[in-house]
Formats: structure tokens, C-alpha cells, sequence
């Protein structure tokens, strides 16, 4: 394999000579073989997009005056922001160094494709260097956590739709079941009577309310440090490029991206993730908890509960023939845990930031980029292979209703609670369900039975 010599302060290394990466990341792969995955595209896309902005204000600023060179730089940026240079992007997701190893790759790539657009030898950095190119006026510690931020917020918009299609999902069966009067359960005991639909509709709120949550934390995550380099004192960058680059970046992303106030503050602390995580986690509870309860009322199904029907994905056992288990609510938990941990990951690595800058950066950002993907896939997943194809077993949940002691507390307001309460006790000393007992002894007609176990009267609220 042909090579190319590269150096730095530490000395010298051989680069393959068709890598866009140079030693800073050749580096970096040597000295962090830890997760084994790298960097999240999101995060180098992002990489891209603050690259060309911090660019462009250079050029505008008349740093540059080659434009066969300004052309090369900018169509090299545009390349990773539309995620063609991703598989060249091979440094570890969890790296020492606050970053600077993603930094760093990111710079030598763009230098690299750059000559290499420009017709020159990659790793020429006489004509086009990474660090004084590309990284002109940048630090790792205003860079890294601005794309983190950018590329959180591209996330959070696709989570948001996929909540809301798994929200409206819940709300098509909330219309389907309207009709199927069941038993509603606590402490996992029968209690009272509720509809199927309305127990969707349940769930289509709590997800409702996660929508409104995510959507909400774009603006948690707007505000970046871009342009304050080290430590936030915008040290060695002039002051027309630290007041133009934020907006730049905004007009080119189409995000809502602002500068800090206060680019030291801002440098120094993570807080914003950790709340960001936070909202996440809760999005996550919800899913643990549907799926739980999805589980729980197709389980059977014979000799379960047996009220609703998942899709039959795949076959439950190499022993047990016919044996269908509910695999998606199950994927879904796992998934959901995972992100429970992912937040506790974060948790540590935000709050061990020390004085004015944060060194665990890269496991802030794989944390918190990793449940965004978790959450996403787990809301399409469960919305378009388990909820959209849930039926009910109407049988079931009609039989249920005449033989659980849940029906009398609808008969209250017609009989009393004293009444009710004798007969429940005869019914069960004689074996007999409500329904039977109360048709044999004509306290009611058969009529109004019915009316008062129907879906309205179940459903209004009071009486």
C-alpha cells in the first residue's frame, strides 16, 4: 500500500496514501479502540455544516484570496454536511480529549478532499493545512459542542414526527374500539368498566405530551458557543467573525441557532444536555410502560387476558409449536432501557466537566445522539409493526365484563352502594355472575342493564 508521511509536534507517521484522514487521526485510532463505533453521522454532518459557516465568514473576511482554493474548501464542507465524507470520518465515538480527535478528522478530511477536488496531492497542507485552513479562528471546544448541539436538534425534529405518527396511530385504534366496553384494572386487579378506545386514548395523550416536550427542547439546545474558541474568550479569532459565524450557521441550517451571552459559561457547562436527556428519558418511561401494558392485555392468549391481538411477527420458540410472542413492545422495552442508561452515562459525564471546560464531551454526544436514534426508530417501529395492526378481541372482553366483579360499580347509581355490595357477595358465594343475579332477582330489566354497562355510560364523565 502506497503511503504518505505526515508530522505533527510528536513526531512523524505514515498515512495511507488514498486516506482523506491525516496523523491527528491516524492518532486518535491507535491511541481510543473503545467502543469500536464511530463517530455518529449526525455529529459529522454537523462537522460539515460549522466548518463551511466559520469558512464563508473567513472568506468574507478576506483570509482567503484563492478562489480555485475557496471553491475546493467550500464544495468539500457542502460534501460532509450532505454526509458523503462520513465513511472516511474512522476515529472511535468515545475519545480523551474533549473532542479535539473528532475535530481534528474533521479539518484533515475536508483539507484532504479539498486538494484532492483541486487536483493537488492529499496531504499537501502547504496549499490547503487543517489547522490553519480549515480550523482558521476555531477551537475543538467551541466546534465539537456546537455541532453536537446542531446535530441533536436535526434529531429531536425527526423524533418529534415519529411521536406524533405513533400518537395519531394510538388515536386511530382510540376510534376503532370506541364500542368495546372492558375491564379497567388496578394494582393489576379488575376495578372498573372503561372501553378500549378510551385506554388508547390514554396512550395517545402520554405521547402527546412527549411530542410537546421534544419540540420544546430545540430551543434548550439553540444557544451555542461558536466563535468563543478555547474557553469562551474568543481568543485568537477576530471580533467581525465571533459576532457573524453563529448567524451564518443559522441561515445555513435553517435552525434557530443563537450565540451565547456568555460564550464562557457556555463553554464551561453541559447542564443543557442533561435536561435535554432528562425529557428524553421520560419520552422512554412512557414507551417502557405501553409496551408493559400491551403486553399484559394480549398475554394468553387463552389463558391470559387475551383483550387485544397483536400482529404475529415471527414464530415465539424452537420447542413450543404455535407459540407467538410479542417481540416489538419487547424490542421496544429493551431499547427504551437503553436509553435509561445512556441518561445516567450522560449524567456523569456532564457533571465531571471541570473549571472551563468539559474533557468527557464525546460520551455526552454518543449518549445523547444514540437515544435520539433509539427513541426514533423504537416510535416508527412500534407505531407501524404492533399498534396499526392491533385488533380486539371483542369475545374476550365481553365475557370479562359479565364475569368480573368490576360491573357492579357501574350499577351503583342505579342500586346503591349497600345493594350493590350484597350482591356481589351472594354472587360469589353462589358461583353466579352479576349480570344473571340481577336479570333473576328483576331489579333490573335486561334493557337497562345494558344501558348502564354501555360505552357512553362507562365513559361520561360523573352521572
Amino acid at each position: 500500500m502506497k503511503t504518505r508521511i505526515e508530522s505533527d509536534f510528536l513526531g512523524q507517521k505514515e498515512i495511507p496514501n488514498e486516506a482523506l484522514y491525516g496523523i491527528h487521526t491516524a492518532r486518535a485510532i491507535e491511541n481510543f479502540p473503545l467502543s469500536r463505533r464511530n463517530v455518529h453521522p449526525g455529529l459529522i454532518k454537523a462537522f460539515g455544516w460549522v466548518k463551511l459557516a466559520c469558512f464563508q465568514i473567513n472568506k468574507e473576511l478576506g483570509y482567503f484570496n484563492d478562489q480555485e482554493k475557496e471553491d475546493a474548501i467550500e464544495r468539500a464542507c457542502l460534501e460532509m454536511a450532505n454526509g458523503k465524507l462520513s465513511d472516511h470520518f474512522i476515529v472511535d465515538a468515545l475519545q480523551g480529549g474533549a473532542g479535539t480527535s473528532s475535530n481534528l478528522c474533521a479539518n484533515e478530511i475536508i483539507a484532504n478532499r479539498a486538494l484532492e477536488l483541486w487536483g493537488k496531492e492529499k496531504g499537501d497542507y502547504e496549499t490547503i493545512s487543517p489547522l490553519d485552513d480549515i480550523n482558521l479562528h476555531q477551537s475543538t471546544n467551541d466546534t465539537y459542542p456546537t455541532a453536537l448541539k446542531l446535530a441533536s436538534i436535526v434529531l429531536l425534529r425527526q423524533l418529534e414526527q415519529s411521536v406524533l405518527q405513533l400518537q395519531e396511530t394510538f388515536q386511530q385504534k382510540e376510534k376503532e374500539f370506541a364500542h368495546i366496553v372492558k375491564i379497567g384494572r388496578t394494582q393489576m386487579q379488575d376495578a372498573v368498566l372503561t372501553t378500549l378506545g378510551r385506554e388508547m386514548a390514554a396512550y395517545a395523550e402520554a405521547f402527546n405530551r412527549d411530542r410537546w416536550r421534544i419540540y420544546k427542547c430545540e430551543e434548550r439546545l439553540r444557544v451555542v458557543n461558536l466563535g468563543g474558541t478555547a474557553i469562551g474568550s474568543g481568543l485568537a479569532a477576530p471580533r467581525h467573525f465571533i459576532f457573524r459565524v453563529t448567524d451564518r450557521l443559522r441561515e445555513l441550517t435553517g435552525t434557530g441557532l443563537a450565540r451565547a451571552e456568555n460564550l464562557m459559561e457556555n463553554t464551561q457547562n453541559a447542564d443543557v444536555f442533561v435536561e435535554v436527556s432528562g425529557i428524553l428519558k421520560a419520552c422512554a418511561s412512557n414507551l417502557i410502560k405501553v409496551s408493559n401494558d400491551l403486553r399484559f392485555l394480549s398475554s394468553g392468549p387463552h389463558a391470559g387476558i387475551g383483550e387485544i391481538n397483536l400482529p404475529e411477527m415471527q414464530a415465539g420458540s424452537s420447542i413450543m409449536p404455535g407459540k407467538v410472542n410479542p417481540v416489538i413492545p419487547e424490542a421496544i422495552i429493551q431499547s427504551a432501557m437503553q436509553v435509561l442508561g445512556n441518561d445516567q452515562a450522560l449524567f456523569m459525564a456532564a457533571s465531571s466537566g471541570n473549571l472551563e471546560l468539559n474533557a468527557f464531551m464525546p460520551l455526552i454526544a454518543d449518549s445523547l445522539l444514540s437515544s435520539l436514534d433509539f427513541l426514533n426508530q423504537s416510535a416508527q417501529i412500534l407505531a407501524v409493526k404492533c399498534i396499526k395492526g392491533i385488533t380486539a378481541n371483542e369475545n374476550k372482553c365481553r365475557e370479562q365484563v359479565l364475569n368480573s366483579t368490576a360491573i357492579i360499580t357501574a350499577l351503583i347509581p342505579e342500586l346503591g352502594y349497600e345493594k350493590c355490595s350484597e350482591l356481589l357477595k351472594e354472587a360469589e358465594e353462589k358461583e353466579q355472575n352479576i349480570r344473571d343475579l340481577i336479570l333473576e332477582k328483576k331489579l333490573v330489566n335486561k334493557e337497562r342493564f345494558e344501558e348502564l354497562i354501555s360505552p357512553e355510560a362507562v365513559n361520561k364523565l360523573g352521572f
